[in-house]
């Protein structure tokens, strides 16, 4: 099948921050589902301090996309050079680079080009893709730019942490409950509703709705399923008005006395006093939504390990 290749393309942006954070933020692929609405999840499977290989879970035109991709750091330079090893269809082939060029000690140029060449045969197939791209490069730029603007203060808008609980009772069974959540309404007291798609094997789409002592709130999730690593990794496509992006992860670890059950939080919160003070109220502050955020997130947590455990030690007893 021939391929259809689209020219080099240029996109460039003004930061008002240093090169070096700049060029920190684009390195650091790992965080990009945080600031990047499209970007769902990113694992690093190699590293040798220039050259990393990366699996990228992206949502293109509302569709969720996997590919692992190649890309080689150069802090010297500050160019984050990439190219999709195995490309997600349509794409035959996709490459570019970030480069960050200083303009002050305040100040830098974030340059994106690219080039990519898509399998031939749908009419119109280049172009859309063109459409596509266009959209996601402004889109990161624009993204990376409001990141590195706030990065006085990113240390004190991002808030991770995790809970746990030990079972015993097997992985299987811890997993299944976390897989199953389309079953929480019956199980769970604060769990509402919940529609669950599954048109992909291992690949969720989630709504949810739940009550709070604020009232009924919902959110929209994207989940990816690791059975055999007995993972869920997930990113809310839809968050409360606290906070800017959420994502998290369940992970189930064995051990001689049955399985840990760990479930891990990165949020970064809203930056807008007027959105803290309208739903906290007049006197509080980001002290208050971090506070507020990190009670609301681990006091549900708790209540799913809570029925997780009970779901699997009832159904088995480990000595």
């Amino acid at each position: 099948m021939s391929a259809q290749s689209a020219d080099d393309r240029a996109h460039r942006v003004h930061v008002s921050a240093p090169a070096g954070v700049v060029y920190a933020l684009t390195a650091d692929a790992v965080k990009w589902p945080l600031f990047f609405t499209p970007s769902v999840h990113v694992e690093q499977l190699e590293f040798d301090g220039e050259r990393e290989r990366l699996r990228v879970w992206c949502l293109i035109d509302g569709e969720l996309k996997s590919w692992t991709a190649w890309r080689h750091l150069d802090p010297v330079r500050r160019t984050v050079e990439f190219r999709q090893e195995l490309p997600s269809s349509p794409f035959h082939s996709l490459h570019g680079v970030f480069t960050v060029r200083s303009e002050g000690p305040h100040d830098s140029e974030l340059e994106l080009r690219y080039d990519f060449s898509a399998s031939g045969g749908r009419p119109g197939e280049t172009e859309r893709l063109v459409a596509i791209t266009e959209g996601n490069a402004r889109s990161e730029l624009a993204n990376l730019k409001a990141v590195a603007e706030r990065w006085t203060r990113l240390d004190e808008l991002t808030l991770t942490f995790e809970d746990s609980v030990h079972i015993k009772g097997p992985a299987e069974l811890v997993y299944d409950f976390l897989y199953r959540a389309a079953d929480w309404p019956e199980l769970v007291p604060h769990v509402t509703r919940v529609d669950l798609t599954e048109d992909v094997p291992g690949v969720q789409h989630m709504t949810m709705e739940t009550l709070t002592e604020y009232g009924a709130h919902s959110t929209d999730s994207v989940r990816i399923c690791f059975p055999h690593a007995e993972r869920i990794v997930y990113k809310d496509t839809a968050t409360s008005p606290l906070v800017q992006a959420h994502t998290g992860e369940w992970s189930v670890v064995p051990d001689e006395r049955g399985v840990t059950v760990i479930a891990q939080h990165t949020v970064v919160l809203s930056d807008s006093a007027d959105v803290v003070t309208s739903v906290l109220g007049e006197h509080a502050d980001l002290a208050h939504a971090r506070q507020y955020v990190r009670e609301a997130l681990g006091r549900n947590c708790q209540v799913l390990l809570t029925h997780a455990k009970t779901h699997a030690e009832s159904a088995v007893r480990m000595l």
